[in-house]
């Protein structure tokens, strides 16, 4: 019951965001701290299905996991600054967009290197990795691009990502590892939790913003769906270029493809108010990345390479990389 809940976790968000546009009072409370340690605990979520050995794994792959960081904090950036100049967004939309862009790849990813038959336990690696250092690389990019239509608070960016997003998940994993039979016991549960966190989020994001986005909604699809269409597709091509085999390829482009929409909708409410759409993108991406990526993963599937079985080094964290949420949304990645 739970995992049906769970993978149908897009279903959630369009139906909260289309209760959030028809009746914006029954969400709009849930602004402020209430999507703040909403996040929390989507991150502590992913955190407490992570473990050491996934931190080993960093030095099993590290060609992958470097070139898949490095198109995650290059290629999405870029291409959602260029969206936004492109489509000549107005500028809350134009910095919402570039958040998203400039944020790691959310735990949705993992689901869809499963489904993809990819590789699971680099999707993992990257995810983690990517998320580490967001406290970092979002606030810079954000800086550099952003700011060229709103004053950017890169210090304050730097330290809301820190406390919300990067110290959660090592606190779920420092968990995981000194209390492991207490989190497999409450494990289970996490996804569903973190699920129906990313729903009250996307719902309270659209709810604060309802006719605006009714009125901009055509321009921010088409917008946020060419982003991530350019990272599943760079993602893979520059990967292949490099010589990848092609389970890596397909690895580094689903996380690439996919962000974690649910961490750029709160720093977008927490850090750019005064932008009443900041926010906006974010939902949209959740929706958009997660039906590109199951579209994506389906038609990979059915074409495996010959060699695929012996790519994949996936087995050891597949059980655990299904069950993930995603929050993107999702990430909300």
């Amino acid at each position: 019951m739970l995992n049906r809940f769970t993978n149908l976790y897009p279903v959630w968000i369009v139906a909260s965001s289309i209760v959030a546009l028809i009746w914006p009072d029954t969400l709009r409370w849930f602004a402020g701290p209430w999507m703040v340690w909403a996040l929390t605990i989507v991150m502590l979520s992913m955190g407490l299905t992570l473990t050491v050995g996934d931190f080993r794994r960093l030095t099993k792959m590290p060609g992958a996991v470097a070139l898949g960081f490095a198109l995650q904090y290059s290629v999405m950036p870029l291409c959602g600054w260029a969206m936004a100049k492109l489509l000549r967004l107005e500028p809350g939309l134009a910095v919402g967009l570039i958040l998203v862009a400039s944020c790691p790849g959310g735990t949705a990813s993992n689901l869809i290197a499963f489904l993809a038959r990819a590789n699971v336990a680099l999707s993992v690696v990257m995810t983690m990795a990517s998320t580490l250092m967001a406290f970092l690389m979002t606030p810079l990019w954000c800086e550099v691009l952003a700011g060229q239509y709103v004053p950017v608070d890169a210090l304050g960016l730097c330290l809301s990502t820190l406390q919300i997003v990067v110290i959660p998940v090592l606190i779920g994993v420092a968990c995981n590892w000194r209390f492991p039979r207490q989190v497999a016991a409450v494990a289970h549960f996490a996804p569903a939790v973190a699920v129906l966190a990313i729903i009250f989020i996307a719902g309270g994001i659209v709810a604060q913003s309802a006719e605006s986005v009714i009125a901009h909604a055509g321009r921010v699809a088409v917008a946020v769906l060419l982003v991530h269409v350019c990272g599943f597709a760079l993602g893979y091509g520059i990967s292949r270029l490099l010589g990848f085999p092609i389970i890596s390829a397909r690895t580094v482009s689903i996380e690439v493809g996919m962000q974690n929409g649910g961490m750029a909708a709160v720093l977008a409410k927490k850090h750019f108010a005064a932008q009443g759409m900041a926010g906006v993108p974010a939902v949209f991406s959740s929706v958009i990345q997660t039906i590109l990526g199951s579209l994506l993963a389906a038609y990979w599937r059915a074409r495996m390479p010959a060699d695929g079985a012996a790519a994949d080094s996936s087995l050891p964290v597949m059980e655990a990389a299904a069950a993930k949420p995603a929050p993107q949304g999702d990430s909300a990645r």
